[in-house]
Parts: structure tokens; sequence; C-alpha cells
């Protein structure tokens, strides 16, 4: 048991992700998906232009669609001009003069929260850059009084269910009109090929040509579903470049290291009889 567990933790490491494993153990099966970012050096960089085309569409569906329901309080708008950001920029090191997440967060459709100190009463205003993404909704009762069901927060969501992007994405993909017979959906109920139990009682969001993507890509429910789900791995893993371009470096080290040692070894025994 203890040797699966540490095998299973140097999977993660190497950026080789256990959704598979996961999705099987609880005998849920989901299409598997080839992702730009699974494999030890997969990557948000989408196509050979060395753009992150994906990741960004992908922040615009959350922005347009997902953002009305769900929260993403583990991210901040800095987070988006950081370092492998999907508003990166070379010339913008520093995210907090990042002119796009300046604009992202100055436009958001949601103001921010703050306390007056004096008063205690709450005050709203324009997201800084330094904010978390701001919520629809005041706070999980608010929204729960609202949608009937608290609506799971997307900042881990890849990393939380069993089956991962995969299942992220063929969760999104599978509502139909069509219950198997037998089966009934109840009023604001909906049917999920995918969904453990299919009874969801969030309708489906993808549909074609809902938004009008910035750089021309055609927005079909699958393109969408693909974007988004790249979006979320990323939120949900933003510094996974860094970390495999490290262990990358860490293995070639120690290989490096193991020759040295080796032909050291030789040399030091050379002159010896065994």
């Amino acid at each position: 048991m203890k040797i699966t567990r540490i095998f299973t933790a140097a999977l993660a490491a190497l950026g080789l992700s256990g959704a598979a494993i996961a999705a099987e153990s609880n005998g849920h099966e989901v299409e598997k998906h080839d992702w730009i970012f699974n494999g030890p050096f997969g990557t948000f960089i989408d196509g050979d232009n060395n753009e992150r085309n994906s990741v960004q569409r992908g922040f615009q569906i959350y922005q347009e669609i997902c953002a009305s329901c769900h929260s993403l309080n583990q991210l901040s708008f800095r987070n988006l001009g950081e370092a492998g950001g999907p508003f990166a920029s070379e010339e913008f090191a520093n995210p907090n003069d990042n002119p796009v997440v300046m604009q992202v967060a100055a436009n958001w459709a949601y103001q921010a929260r703050d306390v007056d100190t004096d008063t205690g009463e709450a005050i709203e205003r324009t997201p800084r850059v330094s904010d978390r993404f701001p919520w629809i909704f005041e706070n999980a009762y608010q929204a729960r009084g609202t949608l009937g069901a608290l609506p799971p927060d997307l900042s881990l969501i890849v990393k939380a269910r069993s089956g991962g992007a995969d299942y992220i994405r063929a969760f999104l993909l599978g509502y139909t009109d069509h219950a198997p017979e037998g089966v009934t959906v109840g009023p604001g109920q909906y049917y999920n090929e995918a969904y453990p139990g299919n009874i969801v009682a969030m309708a489906p969001q993808l549909f074609e040509d809902r938004v009008e993507y910035a750089d021309g890509t055609a927005a079909t429910p699958e393109q969408m579903a693909d974007d988004i789900v790249t979006f979320l791995a990323w939120a949900g893993d933003p510094h996974m470049e860094a970390r495999k371009q490290l262990g990358v470096m860490v293995l070639l080290f120690l290989l490096l290291f193991s020759v040295l040692v080796y032909l050291a070894y030789r040399q030091i025994w050379e002159n010896v009889e065994h």
C-alpha cells in the first residue's frame, strides 16, 4: 500500500495525472481526451505559435457563462498575468502593470466587497488586480437561496473530481433530452450521461455559438468544453509548467550525478583486486 502511494505521488510530480485510475476506482468511466497539458512535457501553450489561445478562450467562457453562478475564489486577477498565465507578457513581468489584466479587473461584471472598519457595513468597489475574483453572490446562503443549491467553486474543480479534466469535459457535453425508460427527470432537473446518478440541477450551458471568440475560433460545444476545461486545469495548477521544467532539470541533474559517481567509483577501485 505504501509503495502504491509513493508511485502515485511520483506520477503526479511528473504531471502524469491519476485521472484514469480515479475514474475507474468509482466504477465511472469517461472518454479519454488528448489534452495539451497532459504528460511530463505538457504545457498550456496551444499550437506552434507559442500562444495560450485555449486558456484565453476558456477564461472568456468562464467570464461570460460560468461566473454568473460559480466562484473562482482561489484565484486573483494578477494570476492571469503571471508567468504561465493566459495573459502573461514579457513586457510586463509584474502582472500589476499588465494592461490586459488591469482592464479585466476594472471591467469585471461584479464588484469587490470590503467591510468598513468603523461601521462594519459592506462596501462595494471596482475590483483591483490584487483582488480575488469577486463572486456574484455575497455568501453561500444567498447562493443556495437563489439557485436552490450551492454551485461548487471552480478553482480546483479539475483536481477535485474523479476523472479530472476528462470527467469535466464529459459532464459539460453529457446532457441529453432522452432519459432512459423508467428514469424520471423532475422539474428543474436534467439528465446527464456522464454524471454519477445522472440527474443534475445545472442546465446545459454550451450551445452552438453561445459566445463569440475574440480570436474568431468557431464556438462549437466541443471547442468550448475543451477551452473551459483547459482554463480550469490551469486555474487549479497555475505553476504547472514551472514545476515540470524544474522536475526535468532535477532528473537531468540526477542522471549526470549518477554518471559522475559511477566514473568516480571505477577510478577509485580500478587497481583494487576483487
